[in-house]
């Protein structure tokens, strides 16, 4: 190989070597940042895990309580007093003029049947009544004029007392023609439909120019003084059911809770369901409306200890156990679950193993893992009696 083409070789072979040692160093560079970018954001990602925030809503103390022992229940609104009107009396309906939804007072007349032919079954009765009278009238000298023809030995007794016998059956006649008068005075005064109760109109089931027939509904009436939960329960549970027992429910479309309190239970069992019929009254029945959608507890018993929302009770390990905040930080604490009751409506659990006001993070936040720092939103107070959020979570086992 000559000096020349060596001098080549040479130059390129070193700049070959500059471009592999500058390609090298960038190559490491690039790898150095990333190792600190992702370094950097591991570090972050946890900070940001080993820190969570909640709200004071997000925890409960433990606190004593008193839980009702009961019953699940479910039924519909019925009214107390209620009132199906039907014609009494055939013939055409007239003057119905209420509808759903209107007020009608006891004794108010809500309609009436076409009073005509009734009119003149009465005056019909009437008149065979009088006939019947006029009967009486002859039968009655017919035996005097007998009874003084005997005396004078004219005519034998016989024929007095056939005289007498017609004077009975005249007067029998009359009678019965009497009760005829009163039957269809009675069938006319049937022909105005009234109503026997103060309350709204529920349901309009005819209308008017209609013939109705013998006990064809017209309207019916429901008194909303009065509001009651007919409750179906299977035999078993009755046995502990007794008549005065408070219950909690929860009507549809209603936002608030609502007592009541048990006032009837059936003494027969349904023949169809074998089941028993309770019937609670409302404490407040303003604003239900009769076929509303009921469910609730009826309370049995009452068991009393350290109570906590049952959500707040985690099982994903193999015993039980709850998220505790302690010294700003979580806190996995194992319990033992007692009984379970309804308060402030909710379904609380007495529990062991925790202090009475130990803050306890609410099922609704999730698992967290113990150790996490706890920072909370805001410092407010917890349910009273409650002690500032500081303290609160300084206080545990």
């Amino acid at each position: 190989m000559s000096k020349v083409n060596m001098k080549r070789w040479l130059k390129w072979a070193v700049i070959a070597l500059v471009v592999a040692v500058v390609a090298i160093t960038v190559l490491r560079t690039l790898k150095e940042r990333k190792q600190q970018k992702d370094a950097l954001t591991e570090q972050t990602a946890q900070r940001t895990q080993n820190v969570i925030e909640l709200a004071a809503t997000d925890v409960v103390r433990a606190q004593a309580r008193e839980l009702m022992q009961g019953l699940p229940i479910s039924g519909a609104l019925k009214a107390v007093n209620s009132a199906l009107i039907k014609a009494r009396v055939a013939g055409e309906l007239q003057d119905l003029s209420v509808r759903e939804g209107d007020v009608v007072k006891a004794g108010q007349v809500i309609a009436r049947i076409d009073p005509n032919e009734y009119q003149s079954r009465v005056r019909q009765s009437q008149e065979q009544a009088d006939a019947a009278k006029a009967q009486i009238d002859i039968a009655q000298r017919q035996y005097d004029n007998n009874a003084a023809l005997v005396k004078q030995g004219f005519i034998s007794t016989t024929a007095l007392d056939t005289s007498s016998s017609n004077l009975l059956a005249a007067k029998a006649n009359y009678q019965a023609a009497l009760a005829a008068v009163d039957v269809a005075k009675k069938s006319l005064q049937d022909t105005i439909l009234r109503s026997p109760i103060s309350g709204l109109v529920s349901q309009r089931l005819a209308q008017p120019g209609e013939r109705m027939a013998i006990d064809a509904r017209v309207i019916e009436v429901v008194d909303l003084s009065r509001i009651e939960l007919e409750a179906t329960l299977s035999v078993a549970d009755s046995q502990a059911v007794r008549v005065g027992q408070r219950a909690t429910l929860q009507v549809e479309g209603v936002g608030k809770a609502l007592g009541a309190r048990v006032v009837r239970i059936n003494p027969s069992v349904l023949a169809g369901s074998r089941s028993v019929l309770a019937y609670l009254s409302l404490d407040e029945p303003a604003g239900m409306r009769q076929g509303m959608f009921a469910q609730g507890t009826l309370g049995t018993g009452v068991s009393a200890g350290l109570a906590i929302p049952l959500s707040a009770v985690r099982t994903d390990k193999p015993e039980p156990y709850v998220q505790l905040v302690e010294n700003q930080k979580v806190r996995h604490q194992p319990v033992e679950l007692g009984t379970r009751g309804q308060a402030d409506n909710e379904t609380m659990v007495i529990i062991k193993g925790l202090k009475e006001d130990a803050v306890v993070i609410r099922g609704g936040v999730g698992t967290l893992r113990a150790g996490t720092d706890v920072r909370f939103t805001q410092p407010a107070k917890l349910t009273a009696p409650a002690m500032p959020l500081a303290d609160a979570a300084n206080t545990g086992r």
